[in-house]
């Protein structure tokens, strides 16, 4: 009997000191810095008006349907239908450009081309879905409007996803591509008079983290970028992760059951799907150095999750002394810009993007 309780207080002692080791890293390795200094200011608000309206029902309706096909599925084949449904989610939209595949030093991508857009007035797009999903094709409604509203060719890339590759492989192919965009166009090999980067949620965390390497990389800097509800913070610390998670009618139903678990638990899940330390800024790029970055556009809804992701990146990039601005909108989904043209915030919001990257383009920004 005594033998049992050595060995019963053996494996408790065992398994309390496990526990203590995994706390004690992520506290102490994994945790990103405490960055609720940069809560403040909150930037430019946008009123949304009454809602919802009958346009913002019709996203939340085509979200509904997108998720509805989900049901029964198991978990191996979840990933492959949200794929499928997300590439086919606009579908009913006409898309008024020229779309001309190609490939960019071995990353495949798309030319998206409005009517009259300028070759040598490029812009690189990083398409979101938490890294998993999405596709050049998913986001045409995007690419489509910003190369209209903007004059550009948008050069729209099919990175390489997880959980097939790790979350290095697609950071590095937003980096071939920007350094091929320099000097290729939809025409050919031609340099670039003027070059933007953009990129929303998981694409908004790669435009960041991307900006940041080619200062360091010592390569031309872009015009501009924008970073549309933008990924910036993998160590998961913004107090609005939690805070609206009932509100974010996207990213909600998907993620706030996570969010029960210990941060710690959270922390070393991060750390083990992404392979690199969540509080690096490859990966959570407000930890980074942001001095001596271009001017920045990020825009972002009061009521989703990402708000302080944003708002942090925003206020620390601007302490930093670089030229960083953040637009608000009330009540909208995750990266509302997608449902233009129905949706006047989304038109809205595209609109304020093209007349930043042109005062930047310009050198008028205040």
């Amino acid at each position: 009997m005594l033998t049992f309780w050595f060995f019963l207080l053996y494996v408790v002692g065992g398994l309390f000191w496990a526990a203590f080791l995994l706390w004690f890293i992520a506290a102490f390795f994994l945790r990103g810095k405490d960055l609720s200094a940069f809560d403040r200011p909150e930037g430019q608000r946008f009123s949304s008006g009454a809602q919802p309206s009958a346009a913002m029902q019709g996203v939340l309706d085509r979200l509904a349907r997108m998720q509805g096909q989900l049901k029964g599925s198991s978990r191996l084949h979840r990933t492959a239908l949200l794929r499928q449904a997300f590439d086919h989610l606009f579908d009913d939209h006409a898309i008024d450009a020229r779309i001309e595949p190609v490939t960019c030093a071995g990353v495949p991508a798309e030319w998206v081309l409005a009517s009259g857009a300028d070759p040598t007035r490029r812009l690189l797009y990083i398409h979101g879905g938490a890294y998993m999903l999405g596709s050049p094709r998913s986001h045409r409604t995007l690419t489509q409007a910003l190369s209209a509203r903007t004059g550009c060719a948008v050069l729209a890339i099919d990175y390489r996803l997880m959980p097939e590759h790790r979350r290095q492989a697609g950071i590095d192919d937003c980096r071939t591509a920007y350094r091929w965009l320099l000097d290729n166009g939809p025409e050919g090999p031609q340099p670039a008079q003027s070059v933007f980067v953009a990129g929303d949620s998981a694409g908004g965390n790669l435009t960041l983290s991307l900006i940041a390497w080619v200062r360091d990389a010592g390569l031309r800097a872009p015009n501009a970028a924008v970073a549309l509800s933008p990924a910036t913070d993998s160590t998961l610390a913004s107090p609005s992760l939690r805070a609206n998670a009932a509100t974010d009618a996207m990213l909600g139903p998907a993620f706030a059951p996570l969010l029960r678990l210990p941060r710690t638990a959270l922390l070393w899940i991060a750390g083990l799907q992404n392979r690199i330390n969540p509080r690096n800024p490859v990966v959570s790029p407000v930890n980074g150095d942001l001095s001596r970055l271009p001017p920045v556009l990020v825009q972002v809804s009061g009521s989703e999750m990402l708000l302080d992701d944003a708002r942090r990146w925003v206020n620390r990039a601007r302490a930093a002394g670089s030229p960083a601005r953040l637009q608000v909108w009330d009540d909208m989904v995750h990266v509302w810009q997608l449902f233009n043209p129905e949706l006047p915030q989304a038109n809205q919001a595209l609109d304020e993007a093209a007349a930043f990257l042109a005062e930047a383009e310009r050198g008028t920004l205040t």
